[in-house]
């Protein structure tokens, strides 16, 4: 990702850096982690550069983000976990405490690239929930005039996925007129939600993240034992 401090689009007196009120008992031990996930293989991906504009954001409010190629990722049920770019993803999505998912629109609907990446994310890696508490913020890029299909079902699936969906999102229409020639983001009304989606994302994750486990502690698995919980989120039979 080149120009990865450069924000031209910015004035940067009114843009501040979310911080924790440094009272609390949420100590900043180590930048949020955040992983980026996006829906496209194109050699210009207007959804791979809508992410590495909001990557540039983040890692300005002082994240530590990771984004995913999602190239050479095989389809799921293909191969095993063993694969290489599986186990990078699944490291990745235990590693992070919030996530972003961009993807285009087509026919109406995120990509197969896109879906591929959550189907290879099982529910349980044994005792562990890879995103379940995480927080998420959702984007889409169109080709035509502007949609919010893709953002609707990428909620559903971060509900499915257990994941603390923030309230704004991104969807750009014709995304193709909104990058330059050295595929940077215009200043635009977009951009702008985009910062605002990022500012929200940090927030959110700082306020969430070590408060994670207390939050989606539920009765009905407390009841249940391990063996049973991991045994009806894996069953392979499906």
């Amino acid at each position: 990702m080149s120009n990865a401090t450069s924000l031209p689009n910015i004035d940067s007196s009114q843009l501040e850096t979310p911080l924790f009120d440094k009272k609390s008992d949420n100590k900043l031990t180590h930048a949020p982690r955040i992983l980026m996930l996006y829906g496209s293989l194109r050699k210009r991906s207007f959804s791979r550069l809508v992410t590495e504009e909001a990557a540039r954001l983040l890692e300005h409010f002082g994240a530590e983000v990771r984004v995913f190629n999602p190239e050479g990722l095989p389809q799921p049920d293909t191969t095993d976990f063993d694969h290489p770019k599986v186990k990078e993803l699944l490291e990745l999505m235990v590693w992070s405490e919030g996530q972003v998912w961009c993807s285009p629109e087509r026919h109406g609907s995120m990509t197969s690239i896109f879906k591929s990446q959550i189907d290879w994310v099982p529910l349980s890696l044994g005792a562990v929930r890879p995103t379940q508490g995480k927080t998420l913020a959702v984007m889409q890029v169109c080709g035509g005039s502007q949609s919010f299909n893709v953002v609707n079902q990428l909620r559903v699936l971060g509900r499915w996925m257990r994941m603390v969906t923030i309230p704004n999102q991104s969807s750009v229409a014709k995304a193709y007129l909104e990058f330059d020639d050295d595929d940077r983001m215009k200043p635009s009304s977009y951009y702008n939600r985009i910062v605002d989606v990022m500012e929200e994302l940090v927030k959110f994750t700082l306020l969430v993240r070590h408060q994670k486990d207390y939050l989606v502690d539920r009765y009905s698995e407390r009841v249940e034992s391990a063996e049973q919980l991991s045994q009806r989120v894996n069953q392979r039979s499906i």
